[in-house]
């Protein structure tokens, strides 16, 4: 059972080198975090749309999720960042979520056909199927980007014992899209009586804004658009209480 887990939103831009992006690892992610959590794509960047994907991809042991877990070890802290998951076709949207020992994944099921993109050109969606691991004996259900658009993601892996929900990104910036952002996130929260850690690349490109909202609605801390690291104590009292306070999960009737 846990109490606490110390959160860190790590909002970074990712390169189109990968060495990169790897290199910045260690950089980038501090010390005394139970989770750290980087953005949607930090592996490489997705590029300009005309861009094909599957040179810049790689397998689940190659050089980036190698690295990461080099990293999550040296840290003592769960890493979780996106990367581009190589296949026989489109390379799949990946989030790697490690501690140095153990290894699993989410790829992505919602890809982005919005707002004048295709993500689904250039990238295969993932099997429909909620995914969830124990970080620190809390329930985390993994979602990525687009993802938060869809309530019945958010639901399933709440029904399937989430109590946070990560939510690695690269929101891309335009009108009305930090509005969308922070009330998606507040909405997923509020609705599921979960946390929702919440992280994006920032401006110009994204929108950063990456954020922690509690399962009531408040919100913890928020980055703003540029490069930072943000960091929330995460509680399982507060957890209990919003849920006893508005049992919504427990009266639902659909």
């Amino acid at each position: 059972m846990w109490e606490h887990l110390d959160a860190a939103l790590v909002q970074a831009a990712a390169d189109l080198e990968p060495e990169r992006n790897r290199a910045r690892l260690d950089e980038l992610v501090p010390a005394g975090a139970d989770l750290t959590v980087l953005p949607e794509a930090f592996a490489r960047d997705f590029g300009p749309s005309t861009d094909t994907l599957g040179p810049h991809a790689e397998p689940l042991d190659g050089p980036f999720a190698t690295e990461l877990a080099r990293v999550a070890a040296d840290r003592g802290s769960t890493l979780v960042a996106g990367m581009f998951e190589a296949t026989d076709e489109h390379p799949f949207n990946t989030l790697v979520l490690t501690d140095g020992t153990t290894q699993h994944s989410y790829r992505k099921i919602h890809l982005y056909d919005s707002f004048g993109y295709r993500e689904s050109d250039r990238l295969s969606a993932g099997r429909v199927e909620p995914v969830t691991v124990e970080v620190g004996g809390a329930t985390v259900g993994l979602m990525t980007c687009y993802d938060l658009r869809f309530p019945e993601l958010a639901r399933a892996l709440v029904g399937a014992g989430a109590e946070i929900l990560v939510v690695p990104s690269a929101w891309v910036a335009g009108e009305r899209k930090v509005d969308h952002w922070r009330t998606l996130v507040r909405a997923r929260a509020i609705e599921n009586t979960a946390y929702v850690v919440a992280v994006g690349q920032p401006a110009p490109r994204y929108c950063g804004h990456s954020l922690v909202v509690d399962p009531l609605g408040d919100v913890l801390v928020e980055a703003g658009d540029g490069e930072e690291v943000v960091t929330a104590r995460l509680s399982r009292s507060v957890l209990a209480e919003a849920r006893e306070t508005n049992p919504s999960l427990v009266n639902r009737r659909m």
